[in-house]
């Protein structure tokens, strides 16, 4: 199986100037735990979670309506094709420690997976629990 037989397709971007209030609320009514950055071109130029808004910015006493997305966000972004197979985006998100994936063609944004999505399917829970496990051991997290 695929990826993209997997992926959310319609994913919910924000830019560079975006306050991380205005992030933080769509996380909120999309259930989330993610937004990607995108330019015009809705290439990926970096992702906001929800920790990087805790870490970066609440504990360090900003304002949510002050601080940008480009502030606090992720920039070094592991991606994946829509044509990845499950197994190895399993595998990425245990070796870098990440439970959401953008998938990327040709430059541009086109859905994401979460480490969720592996687990809705029966044949992929072990590997979800697998690299869950991995993701959740202590260590340096990518940033």
């Amino acid at each position: 199986m695929k990826v993209k037989d997997l992926m959310t397709t319609n994913v919910t971007t924000a830019d560079l100037n975006s306050s991380i209030s205005e992030v933080a609320q769509s996380m909120k009514s999309l259930d989330v735990g993610s937004i990607p950055i995108c330019d015009n071109n809705k290439h990926v130029i970096g992702i906001v979670t929800d920790r990087d808004i805790v870490l970066r910015s609440v504990a360090e006493g900003n304002s949510a309506k002050d601080t940008k997305a480009q502030e606090v966000m992720t920039t070094h972004i592991v991606s994946v094709s829509p044509d990845t197979d499950v197994h190895e985006a399993a595998n990425i998100m245990a070796q870098h420690q990440i439970r959401r994936l953008p998938v990327v063609d040709n430059g541009k944004l086109v859905g994401i997976v979460a480490i969720g999505d592996f687990a809705t399917q029966n044949i992929y829970v072990n590997e979800a629990g697998d690299a869950l496990s991995d993701i959740s051991k202590p260590g340096s997290r990518m940033q």
